[in-house]
């Protein structure tokens, strides 16, 4: 069973949540850790590696925290996955040639590798900015709602 590990879920959030500042202020650990209900250390790990990885820049010291390192709209879903879970594929078949003898009569080896295809080119339809837009959109609703 494919499944999005917790790591992807909060680097998500986490990204999503800066994207969402204004005048691409800093984030702070503790900040991003309080809004999104991510466990510090754990968020501050992977920040660091999100920063390793090209997707955010880093600052120490008493004012350091994290930007985005490029444009919200340039970096998608599928870029955040990847840094966090490696490639994504459905079966190893996909990935390592020969490693499976029967690929050639495999009525399923076409069928995963089209569902990879969409799955990934979904994903990498989706940027940082246009989910951050959407959660601005959801939390207006969610205010305008009459109780």
């Amino acid at each position: 069973m494919f499944r999005l590990s917790k790591g992807a879920e909060y680097a998500i959030r986490g990204l999503v949540y800066i994207a969402g500042k204004e005048n691409a202020d800093v984030a702070y650990v503790e900040e991003i850790a309080v809004a999104r209900g991510i466990p510090r250390a754990y968020l501050s790990k992977l920040l660091q590696n999100l920063a390793r990885k090209g997707l955010l820049k880093s600052y120490r010291g008493q004012e350091g925290g994290f930007v985005l390192a490029r444009n919200a709209r340039e970096i998608t879903l599928l870029e955040i996955i990847e840094a966090v879970e490696g490639q994504i594929y459905f079966n190893e078949c996909l990935v390592r040639n020969s490693l499976c003898d029967k690929e050639k009569i495999c009525p399923v080896h076409n069928i995963w590798k089209e569902c990879l295809n969409k799955f990934i080119e979904t994903l990498g339809g989706y940027s940082v900015a246009s989910i951050a837009e959407r959660e601005l959109v959801l939390r207006k609703k969610r205010l305008n709602r009459p109780e």
